[in-house]
């Protein structure tokens, strides 16, 4: 068939449009609420393939123009997307996905082109390099959209189980061997994170982030260590949960249990600060949007009384507190620590990740030195869902 021909034009369209199926169907933005560009470019070379395999009578400066036409439409349709669903142009993503496509162009063309002569064999290196591809693709968005390592050294004070979490015994757990929590093991991955039962014994010290995820009742040498550290121009993260929803993993009362609510009311009066009730008969988490970030929370608790100091957001579930010569976050949330709340949807690809959690506590640890990953997840705003 000659170039110029009707199906000729709508080859370029129709591999476009292929892609963007592809990456809203299966890869991840319908499942995740997200429209990042980035996440078409695991399925490029397989929407590809078929419009260099349709044009392989064509002039090679048909061939040029038909991907380069494929390729600008998608970036396009990706472009009108994110702007349509999540209010903003993701250039940082467009430029990723465009070299990609220039690359993946010029492979499904060289395959198609010279990779074999028997049809038979062509399609084996066509099949076998799509599934490479798709694979590198997954590998290098891992990678660019993974926190980058911080030199923030963090002092953590926690009553979840999040180191050897599971059930049984000691004497189980070694023979198992440790299982920490999937959140204590990815904030030890970007953090340098000292685990401690007493904040009197173990004083964060200077340059150190202070970090209270819901923790068991304090000594008051601890409240008063915690509020030392903070005045003298300390930073803290404090998870307060008015009506904690964490899997308890030993029998009901057991000490071992996280508490069922926050046990930091001394602190919080000190500070001028009451945290309310949580809604009853939660069943389902809630998603909010904070500072860029996704988070997904569960029968979080609202900051009802506040000091002149503290900054409300997300509808007071979460603070900004300025406090002497430092700062102290409070989430009225400790659930969002919750795997399945954030985790990714499969294995421990950071691009495919539910919500931006541990990146929002990363940044929240970090203040000024935090450093961002190249890609971030483009989030279809709430009211647009």
């Amino acid at each position: 068939m000659k170039p110029g021909r009707p199906a000729t034009r709508w080859r370029p369209p129709g591999a476009a449009l292929l892609a963007l199926a592809l990456a809203w169907a299966l890869g991840g933005q319908m499942a995740l609420g997200r429209i990042d560009p980035a996440l078409v470019v695991p399925w490029l070379l397989p929407a590809l393939l078929p419009l260099a395999w349709f044009g392989r009578a064509d002039a090679p400066r048909t061939r040029l123009r038909a991907n380069l036409t494929a390729l600008a439409i998608l970036l396009v349709g990706q472009g009108v997307l994110s702007v349509a669903l999540a209010g903003y142009l993701p250039w940082p993503q467009l430029g990723v996905t465009a070299l990609a496509g220039l690359v993946a162009a010029t492979l499904a063309d060289w395959i198609v082109q010279r990779a074999a002569r028997r049809l038979v064999a062509k399609a084996l290196i066509a099949k076998l390099a799509a599934i490479l591809w798709f694979a590198a693709g997954h590998a290098a968005l891992a990678a660019l959209y993974e926190e980058p390592a911080s030199d923030t050294p963090v002092t953590m004070l926690s009553g979840l189980p999040l180191r050897w979490a599971g059930e049984g015994d000691l004497a189980e757990m070694l023979q198992r061997g440790a299982a920490d929590d999937p959140a204590l093991v990815r904030l030890q991955r970007t953090h340098r994170i000292a685990l401690v039962d007493s904040l009197a014994d173990h004083v964060p010290r200077a340059g150190a982030v202070l970090l209270l995820a819901h923790p068991r009742a304090l000594a008051p040498q601890d409240l008063v260590a915690i509020d030392a550290f903070v005045r003298g121009g300390g930073r803290a993260v404090i998870l307060a949960d008015a009506l904690s929803g964490w899997p308890a993993p030993h029998p009901t009362g057991d000490s071992r249990n996280p508490p069922v609510t926050s046990l930091l009311t001394p602190l919080l009066d000190h500070w001028g600060i009451t945290l309310g009730a949580a809604p009853s008969g939660a069943t389902a988490a809630q998603t909010l949007d904070v500072d860029g970030h996704r988070l997904r929370l569960f029968s979080a608790g609202r900051f009802e009384a506040l000091p002149a100091g503290c900054t409300p957001q997300a509808g007071a579930r979460i603070l900004l507190c300025r406090l002497g010569a430092g700062e102290a976050w409070l989430v009225g949330d400790a659930d969002l620590l919750f795997a399945p709340l954030w985790q990714p949807l499969v294995g421990d690809l950071a691009h495919l990740r539910r919500a931006d959690t541990i990146e929002w506590i990363g940044a929240r640890l970090d203040g000024p030195d935090y450093r961002a990953p190249l890609l971030r997840p483009v989030w279809i705003a709430q009211n647009r869902r």
